[in-house]
């Protein structure tokens, strides 16, 4: 079976098309500036060359037209007819507590995604917008709804709840619900595969990092706890997040600096994290080249950021009583050699040794990278959220 896998953001979109029967992508693209000037598709066939189409696009049903038509081109799409994509699975970014696994997308559905919009206010209207808008252009193929929330609805309400009132949850359900949990997911799977071990007898702690970063305790193959929150602020210094902090700054800032509550929150989302503390870059490449060349802000700012990955890596050792298995992934992750040597940095105590010589062979492939003593297992593995949405909608359409 074809899968189409969809993400929508609020003036893009990302598709891959996957042959299931061999978990192969035949195509994949990314739409930009959907409902701004100068709209465009960068299209990839398998085999193919790249085709960019610039055509101005309103809205998403006209940018998945555009999309469609891109995969059943006879010069360059990959399939002959729209009737060979079997299902569509849908990135959806907040499901609340109303999902704790993928579903099949039906009105109750739609109206639940609808109805977690407060929880997500920048991420769920995009997704409505490209499930309606497959609706419609493919009425009879089944739909897919993949929560990046989901993975995490298993964690305990001794870690999930805040200590706030508690009417606070009952109300507004405000309670940590964490993110980036389909790329959680997919890794600690792949890491059980890769070491030949079930995945219900491994302790793994996951760390996406990325612009925007997360790390997850995996128990048993569920997730137990994670480092973002009630929104993606929560956490790890970031990007442009500043992650954790005292929330009484929030009103010093505002007081000193005479700012609005949405002038503070546009900085803690948009101007912190590295970016705050260097003052140069949220890219960590232009922050590695910085330090190696002796700037001390940018150097500062990757101890942080490790630092703070360290420091929820050996929590998680402490509330899983061990760890089996570290894996790296996303872009910095699974890129970076220097950073992922620096979080390990430290962490011999709890038996996380990196070997220098494998960890600097390791870039943007699966590898093992600990030292052979008995230790903790230290992997990297690319991410493939949309292999795992793939599946997720696999598995519903054929049982359902």
């Amino acid at each position: 079976m074809n899968i189409l896998v969809i993400n929508c953001g609020s003036s893009s979109l990302k598709y891959q098309l996957i042959d299931m029967n061999g978990e192969e992508v035949l195509a994949k693209g990314l739409v930009e500036r959907i409902g701004i000037e100068g709209s465009r598709i960068k299209h990839d066939t398998t085999g193919k060359e790249r085709v960019i189409i610039e055509e101005p696009m309103k809205d998403h049903k006209r940018a998945l037209e555009l999309v469609l038509e891109a995969i059943v081109d006879e010069k360059y799409g990959a399939i002959k007819s729209m009737d060979e994509i079997g299902a569509v699975g849908h990135r959806v970014v907040h499901g609340g507590e109303d999902f704790s696994s993928s579903t099949i997308i039906d009105d109750e559905v739609m109206k639940a995604i609808e109805n977690n919009i407060e929880l997500a206010p920048l991420h769920n209207p995009a997704n409505i917008m490209g499930i309606e808008a497959c609706k419609e252009l493919m009425p009879e193929v089944p739909m897919v709804a993949v929560f990046d929330t989901a993975f995490h609805q298993t964690i305990p309400a001794d870690n999930y709840i805040y200590a706030l009132p508690y009417e606070l949850y009952e109300k507004y359900k405000i309670r940590r619900y964490g993110f980036h949990g389909t790329s959680h997911k997919y890794v600690s799977q792949r890491a059980a595969e890769i070491l030949g071990k079930d995945i219900r007898d491994l302790n793994i702690v996951t760390a996406h990092l990325g612009n925007g970063s997360s790390v997850t305790a995996v128990e048993g193959g569920k997730s137990v706890d994670t480092s973002m929150g009630f929104t993606p602020l929560e956490g790890l210094a970031m990007g442009t997040r500043s992650g954790d902090i005292d929330p009484a700054i929030i009103p010093l800032i505002m007081e000193k600096e005479g700012l609005s509550f949405e002038e503070v929150n546009q900085m803690l989302n948009k101007s912190s994290g590295v970016l705050g503390i260097s003052g140069i870059s949220s890219d960590f490449r232009d922050l590695e080249i910085a330090a190696d060349e002796g700037n001390q802000r940018a150097k500062l700012a990757l101890e942080v950021f490790a630092n703070r990955v360290k420091k929820y890596i050996a929590a998680y050792a402490a509330q899983m009583c061990r760890i089996d298995v570290l894996v790296f992934t996303a872009g910095i992750g699974e890129n970076s050699a220097s950073m992922r040597e620096l979080i390990c940095d430290g962490l011999e105590c709890l038996n996380i040794i990196i070997d220098k010589e494998l960890n600097e062979q390791a870039s943007g492939k699966e590898a093992i990278i600990s030292k052979n003593i008995g230790g903790v297992t230290i992997m990297v593995i690319p991410t493939n959220e949309e292999l795992m949405i793939a599946r997720d909608t696999l598995e519903l359409v054929q049982n359902r």
